[in-house]
């Protein structure tokens, strides 16, 4: 189908992303908080994998499934923040059917294996405080490894379906708030990203068929890892708290806490995202919530793990005091030639 061209340079075929509304003041401010937020999410996560992968005090299966989570949130900021922040440098808030369509394939898909990657760790963290006698034999590298790679896969697969049903739809966008002919100009989504139900909102075609596949793919991808998720922590919690000692319930409950809180903010900000109605006066608060745990999730993931296990901290130090010390001896080598000379 040939595409028309428009006054602005989009084509009949776009979509625009109505991004968030801000006073244009506030758009610098905005601009500069995501790319600092970009920068930290960034930095923080890969340096989380490169201590699993350098340190061995670190090869365990707790500390080779949060490498897992740390490699996953690098890849999910990258499907979200770049194109955002090229959007508030170039204002052309545009983004072709096929970016579109590639936009939600990722980003859902990341955002399903990391509840399939939670209930992993929690699964995890239940064994090694709940049978501690039998972890070792329970979680070896084989289990640890299949549960990882059916999280990667398993999601990627399904989520592939549910967006060849939706790329089959027809579009036909928000035209009663600009007055454009809905066979001419770009499809307007109130979001600043392409997920499902904004997309869902433009459909002019029979949308039955993609919202039992996405619901039935929904409680397999979201609502089953949740439910173990939680169950796990019921579990552990009650397991802590039959501990006589006050000490050893600290240390205990120390070894999932930085992982209780990410699941606490991961889960509560997505199922405000996904249970507050889309109504015109909370679509705002809508996008205020879809930002929590789209975009600083991530963020938060390096910071947690950072600040409150001794473990990642314990080899920072150790790198950064390898790094000092090799940044020192090439000075002096450096030092010692130029005098030689």
């Amino acid at each position: 189908m040939a595409e028309r061209e428009n006054d602005n340079g989009t084509s009949s075929t776009d979509f625009v992303l109505l991004g968030i509304r801000a006073v244009p003041i506030l758009q610098n401010l905005l601009f500069l908080l995501l790319l600092m937020i970009c920068s930290v999410t960034m930095v923080g996560n890969i340096l989380i994998v490169v201590l699993v992968v350098a340190d061995r005090h670190l090869h365990t299966p707790m500390y080779f499934f949060l490498g897992n989570l740390s490699s996953l949130e690098t890849c999910y900021s990258s499907t979200i923040l770049p194109r955002l922040l090229a959007s508030f440098l170039t204002g052309d808030n545009s983004i072709s059917a096929h970016g579109c369509m590639a936009q939600f394939y990722f980003f859902a898909s990341f955002a399903t294996t990391e509840c399939y990657l939670l209930a992993a760790m929690s699964y995890d963290r239940y064994l090694a405080i709940c049978q501690p006698l039998l972890y070792a034999s329970l979680v070896t590298w084989k289990v640890s490894l299949q549960l990882a790679a059916a999280s990667w896969l398993g999601t990627s697969l399904l989520l592939m379906a549910v967006t060849v049903f939706l790329s089959q739809l027809e579009f036909c966008g928000l035209y009663w708030l600009s007055g454009v002919n809905p066979s001419h100009g770009p499809k307007s989504i109130d979001h600043f990203l392409c997920d499902f139900i904004p997309l869902l909102e433009l459909a002019c075609s029979d949308t039955r068929a993609v919202t039992i596949v996405s619901f039935i793919f929904g409680i397999l991808d979201v609502v089953f890892p949740f439910l173990f998720t939680l169950a796990s922590y019921v579990c552990i919690i009650a397991a802590i708290l039959r501990i006589p000692s006050s000490i050893s319930r600290q240390k205990a409950f120390s070894t999932c806490s930085s992982h209780l809180t990410l699941i606490s903010i991961f889960y509560g900000t997505l199922i405000l995202v996904y249970m507050l109605p889309r109504r015109a006066p909370l679509r705002q608060l809508n996008k205020v919530f879809s930002f929590f745990y789209t975009i600083l999730t991530p963020l938060v993931n390096p910071l947690i793990y950072s600040l409150r296990d001794r473990e990642i901290k314990e080899a920072l130090r150790k790198m950064i005091r390898k790094a000092l010390a090799g940044t020192q001896s090439s000075c002096y080598l450096g030092e010692t030639g130029s005098r030689h000379f």
